[in-house]
Formats: C-alpha cells, structure tokens, sequence
C-alpha cells in the first residue's frame, strides 16, 4: 500500500489546479486518473473567465494560457455579452481556450511540481477511518491518503463513499454535443429555432474585431437540442444525426465522429463539501448547465480555496476546522451559479413568451447598473467571502496593483506566486517587524501610490496594510493600527511560528 498526505480523485482541471496548490504548499499530493495520459478526445469544454485568469496570473502561470488562447469578452447571460473591459483588472477580458489545452497546460506546470500521478487506474471504492482514507483500485493496488479529495465528476465516486447527499433539479432538456467530419457545409455560428439553440464550428478559430472566424477545413464542432431529454447512456453517431434532421432537416453527411457527449440541465449540489476526511471540488460538488461557461472556472477556484488550507492542516500547522471554512465560503459560490445558469436555461426555451423575457432581459442588462453587476458574477470578479465587517477589501480579492519594493517594482499577484500568505505593509517600513508571526508568512514593505478600485463596488478607501491568503483574497486590512492582526493571523496563516 502507497502512503500519500492527499490522494486526488481525477486529473482534469480542478483536480490538476489542487495538485499544484498542494504542491506549492509543500504536500505529498497524488493524482489517480483514468486516463493513460492528459490527452482528452476533441476539445470539449473551452474558456476562462477574468477572475481564473487572475488566479493563474497568481501563480505566474497567465502567460501560458494567453500565448495560445484567443483574447476576447466572453461574460455574458443569456444571449447577451457583457462587455468588462473597463473593469479594474490587469485582465478585463476572457480567453478562448478549449478545455485539452487548459488541461495540458496545468498537466506541463503540475509535473514541474512534486506530485505523484497515477494514470491509466480507476478508483472502484473507498474507506475512511478516523486517520486517514483507503482508496480501492481497478487493477487490485490500494493506497491510502490522509485526505482525499474528489474531483471526478458530477458521478463522483467519492461523493458516493462519502455518503454526501446531492440534492437538486433533475433535467428538463438535454443537448448532444460533439465533433464530427461532415460532407455539407452548416452554417456557422449560434442559432435558435422552435427547437431549441444549436450551433457549429471548427476547433481552430481566430477572434477578428470581436467576432469568430472559423478555419475553413477540419472536424465540425456540433451543438444540439434534443427534442426529448436524452437517456443516460452514451450517446451514438446515430443519436447524433437523428437529432440534426429533426432541428436542421438535415444530419450534414456527419460521419467519423472524434468524441460525442450529452450535457443537460440537470442542477445539483452536494449537502456538504466535506464528510470526514474526504472533500470535494469541481463537478463532484456541482453540476449545473454549461450556460456562461462557468463550471471549469468555478472548479480551478474551489481547488485554489482548499489548496493552502489543506496544505496547512495536513502539516499541522492548523487546525481542521480551517477546512470548515472551504465550504462555508465555497458553496455560496457554487449556489449562485447554479441560480443564474437556471435562469439562462430557462431563457432558451424555444417559446413566444421566454423570448420575449429574454428580450427584456437583454434591454436591462444594457443599463449600466445591471451591466456591472452580472458582469461581476459571470466574470468572477466580485466574489465576496463573509470576513466580517470592516474596509470593502476585506473578504474580496486583493486588486493586482504595481508596487514599489526594496527589490524594485513588482505587482501584488508576482509576491503570490508561491502561494504564501502576504502581509503587504503600505504605510511606514517596518511597522511590523516585530509583530510575532506564522513562518510561512511574507511581510513586505512596499509604496502605491494609485486609487484602489474594485469590481461593481468602485473606488474604496486605501489600506494602510492588508493580509492577503494565499489565494489572494484579504484576511485584513490595517487602517492604521494592528488591530485584529493577531486573531487573523491566527486564523488563516497557521500556528507554527517563525
């Protein structure tokens, strides 16, 4: 039996984002995957919004996935986009990038970091005690995690074990997706028709004044309605095209298909993100549908939640009720997005009257009030933890200002990089030299002499120091004294003193 701190349930992107947070954290991390390699058939799912683009910046890994991505505004409810560009952020915009190449990326910076995978093995079951989890493989091995987190799916496995409950809304409609040779031509682009919206369109694209060009030869992405919601099972070229004729009156000649799934409406949560020692993430915790190209993104920001606080429990550094913070501050995230995802399905029903909701929906959403705030919440960019009261920082993420240092100029996310708390002091250097402090934490005395300005609020109050986490939201703000520094410290940047 192989020992591991944490054994990770799924290789996809939130499993693969975790990997590297507890990594980074200084964890045993393991990931058990299916797949024999990262390669995933097709493109499947694709893009990141502002805030997952921030999160990578933290790490300093942006740069990877926009040197190959296609810059664009990608926010948006119902059929209508949500222009961010103006927003205060050193990315007001979102990237399109199908999910293989996000999950090659993070698979290339995970296997520069200490985790051990193991590929090409299935999870059948698994066992908890009080001092850790047993997890059962296919192939007879076992191993054994002092925590296990799930990231496998929206049938995860490790829910099931768990015996976490995963209430919610069962479908109402289903849609096949999937990428197929076709001897016609489709016409390209999104549409809508009494049965529903469907769309094509090639892999390979380029984003020209804002809109999609397609390249003119190579496999056809496919989106379409089913006229009934569809059975569980996988489906079939012949289910594929049999849906086509009845939206299109045509199936296209499609013939040699790369991969071919369903997704439906179906919306869930788990009752809980944690049972004991086993926790979940992603899918696992959520599923909803894919309107607003949310759930990938909200994922890759649970695993940077639960990341550093894992790490820190797992190395005693504190204590497990850190890990009833995940949740507390997680699912409120996730419910959220399952609320306004419902709300964009309902919107595409194929009916007189929802269209003309969706009309007036749309004329709303291009006021300036409305613009801003649902801009906020697809984007991400306003997500707000309860810290309690205090300066509007606290709670929300720590804007990624340009900073004047003692090692020159640097941004605020550069001194995250490491995924190590941050005491950022902006007032006097050394104020807070001889404050008595966890090991793992970065003080750095630094000048801005900027606005600060955040996402939907606006303008704020400058701190005079702030307390960012690891995952860059803010702990506390200091507003001209340490007071309440130390029980911050105490409760988000662990016990061990340096």
């Amino acid at each position: 039996m192989r020992n591991h701190s944490v054994v990770i349930v799924g290789g996809g992107p939130t499993g693969l984002m975790l990997a590297g947070e507890l990594a980074l954290a200084g964890v045993d991390a393991a990931i058990v995957e299916r797949r024999a390699t990262q390669d995933l058939p097709g493109a499947r799912a694709g893009g990141l919004h502002a805030r997952t683009i921030e999160v990578l910046d933290q790490r300093g890994i942006a740069g990877r996935f926009l040197a190959e991505g296609q810059v664009a505004q990608v926010a948006g409810f119902g059929m209508t986009r949500l222009d961010i560009s103006d927003f205060p952020t050193r990315h007001p915009y979102g990237l399109g990038l199908w999910q293989n190449h996000i999950e090659r990326i993070l698979a290339r910076w995970v296997a520069d970091l200490a985790v051990t995978f193991y590929r090409g093995q299935e999870v059948t079951g698994l066992a908890q005690d009080a001092a850790g989890v047993d997890l059962y493989l296919k192939d007879g091995r076992t191993l054994r995690g002092d925590y296990v987190v799930g990231c496998d799916g929206g049938r995860s496995l490790a829910r099931k074990a768990a015996g976490i409950g995963f209430p919610g809304w069962d479908p109402t409609t289903s849609a096949l997706i999937a990428e197929v040779e076709m001897t016609g031509v489709p016409e390209f682009g999104v549409h809508q028709n009494p049965f529903g919206i469907h769309s094509f369109g090639r892999r390979e694209y380029e984003i020209v004044d804002g809109k999609v060009v397609y390249a003119d030869s190579g496999p056809v992405g496919v989106m379409v309605t089913e006229e009934h919601v569809g059975p569980s099972s996988e489906p079939t070229l012949e289910d594929l095209k049999a849906a086509l004729i009845a939206v299109c009156g045509t199936d296209y000649g499609a013939h040699s298909p790369t991969w071919i799934s369903r997704f439906t409406d179906m919306t869930r949560q788990a009752a809980a993100y944690r049972a004991g020692r086993i926790l979940l993430a992603g899918d696992a915790a959520h599923v909803h549908a894919p309107d607003g190209g949310q759930g990938l993104n909200i994922g890759v920001q649970d695993a940077v939640n639960l990341g550093w606080k894992l790490g820190q429990v797992v190395k005693g550094a504190a204590p497990e009720t850190l890990l009833d913070t995940y949740q507390a501050e997680r699912h409120p995230v996730a419910a959220r997005v399952l609320r306004n995802t419902m709300a964009q399905s309902a919107l595409r029903r194929p009916d007189p009257r929802i269209k003309a909701a969706g009309e007036v929906v749309s004329e709303l959403l291009g006021m300036e009030e409305p613009r801003r705030r649902f801009a906020g919440m697809q984007s991400g960019l306003d997500v707000h933890y309860d810290l309690g009261e205090g300066h509007p920082l606290l709670g929300r993420r720590m804007p990624d200002v340009d900073l004047s240092t003692a090692d020159g100029a640097l941004t605020a996310y550069a001194l995250l990089h490491d995924a190590r708390p941050l005491l950022l002091n902006l007032g006097a250097p050394g104020v807070f030299d001889n404050v008595q402090r966890p090991g793992s934490l970065k003080v750095v005395d630094a000048q801005y002499t900027g606005s600060w300005e955040l996402p939907v609020l606006g303008k704020v109050p400058a701190p005079a120091a702030v307390l960012v986490r690891p995952d860059s939201y803010v702990a506390w703000v200091g507003e001209g004294t340490d007071a309440g520094l130390a029980k911050a410290l105490a409760t988000w940047c662990g016990s061990a003193l340096g």
